[in-house]
């Protein structure tokens, strides 16, 4: 797919967000856990969201849509025992699966296309929650052990590795703990689902987790998906660069709350609107900017935004961040503290005009404000791809972005729903 941009198109109108996709692929991981029928509400149209299904079906999986975004999901039985290295390659997300297969079929293997050192922390909590784990050169045969207590620490605060512990605690232990676990919107709402379906958890939402399992006592249940948190404050931020003024519905602020802060460091206004009856959704405001500013402190001489685990700034919003900051007047330090080259995709923002120097893989400093220019893309990774296309909008000129399947990689038609907010974009098909 091809897009044509033409850039500094003020963006105007309503935005509403999509189901999380993230927590899309949990949901649909736990409805497995049971023989009985799970209804999804507000599930996205992504494709990793689409890969994730087509992996539930081959596993047994029936899949009903009873309405555009709505899904049921019942599983008699679970026909595998084996994630192999096809499916593991194209959809790592895949893993989440282990959980269901391993509490209804007791022996389960994985073949995994890298190290296995990518996944250590996901083998050691299996381990320490007490199933037999044998390595088989990059594959990992698994066997099912119930307990009655445990706790476990999980060696780092892995999304993948919690939703795990969560639901093979819910399926195999009678009493969990788990500490150090992750907490990103998504893994609440796994962990509401569970509670829904028979387990009781307490601390969800948090570091810390103790979960009180029921066995193979599963019950069907429905489960509403969240806006994605990512990309409300990915559409946020695009229309404060391109000078528009749009209203993006169903948020929860929550979910927003570090995200916000980081915004406000870097000069963006907004503002939330509480729901009228006391039970809806917020709603957020983002009129039209002017003359962004760094909000520096009094004994600051530059503002830092870093990246950290949940509720900290999310690293999937670093490029996003960094290109507002090329939109902002001041000078901004982005440090990505989480992952590795993360900042790299900064040479091409450099190619159309910012002011970035990098420092090294994890840091890099953005003077702004900067007259981005028109440039040609090829493609963007998944995680980049959303903040080079921003630069786009808010670029003079017209900008080529080939590739660009990856759009709606994450994110449901989030090219349509730009283009009907006044963004210029056309797309062809190459």
């Amino acid at each position: 797919m091809r897009l044509t941009i033409e850039g500094q198109a003020p963006l105007h109108g309503d935005y509403h967000p999509s189901g999380n996709s993230n927590a899309a692929i949990a949901t649909l991981a736990a409805s497995l856990l049971t023989d009985a029928p799970v209804i999804l509400r507000r599930v996205p149209n992504a494709q990793n969201v689409a890969n994730v299904l087509e992996i539930a079906r081959q596993l047994g999986a029936s899949v009903t849509e009873i309405e555009p975004g709505t899904l049921q999901i019942q599983t008699p039985h679970v026909k595998s025992r084996v994630l192999d290295l096809t499916t593991t390659r194209r959809a790592p997300a895949s893993m989440l699966f282990l959980a269901p297969m391993i509490a209804r079929r007791r022996h389960v293997r994985i073949e995994w296309a890298e190290s296995l050192s990518r996944i250590r922390t996901h083998m050691t909590a299996l381990r320490d929650l007490g199933q037999e784990i044998e390595i088989d050169g990059t594959a990992v045969n698994i066997t099912a052990v119930e307990w009655e207590s445990k706790s476990i620490l999980l060696t780092e605060m892995s999304v993948t590795a919690t939703a795990l512990a969560c639901m093979l605690a819910a399926a195999l232990g009678k009493q969990t703990t788990i500490y150090n676990a992750a907490s990103e919107p998504h893994l609440r709402t796994l962990q509401h689902q569970l509670v829904q379906m028979g387990a009781k958890i307490e601390g969800i939402g948090s570091n810390l987790l103790t979960i009180y399992g029921v066995g193979e006592g599963f019950t069907g249940t429905t489960i509403d998906l969240p806006s994605d948190h990512i990309e409300i404050a990915s559409i946020a931020a695009i229309a404060a660069m391109t000078e528009g003024h749009i209203t993006i519905h169903d948020v929860h602020p929550p979910d927003l709350q570090m995200i916000l802060k980081g915004y406000e460091r870097l000069g963006l206004n907004f503002y939330l609107e509480a729901p009228k009856n006391g039970n809806g959704k917020h709603i957020l405001h983002i009129p039209e900017q002017q003359n962004m500013r760094v909000a520096r402190l009094a004994d600051e001489t530059d503002v830092s935004l870093d990246t950290a685990p949940w509720p900290g700034f999310p690293s999937d919003l670093v490029a996003m961040a960094a290109v507002l900051a090329t939109q902002t007047r001041g000078t901004t330090l982005i440090h990505e503290k989480l992952y590795d080259n993360r900042l790299l995709f900064t040479d091409k923002l450099k190619g159309m005009g910012a002011q970035i120097l990098l420092c090294d893989p994890h840091r890099a400093i953005v003077i702004g404000k900067s007259q981005l220019r028109a440039e040609y893309i090829d493609s963007p990774d998944v995680r980049t791809g959303l903040g080079l296309f921003a630069a786009t909008l808010c670029a003079e000129g017209k900008s080529t972005i080939d590739n660009a399947e990856l759009m709606n990689y994450v994110f449901e038609n989030v090219v349509q729903k730009l283009t009907a907010l006044g963004a210029q974009i056309q797309v062809a098909d190459i």
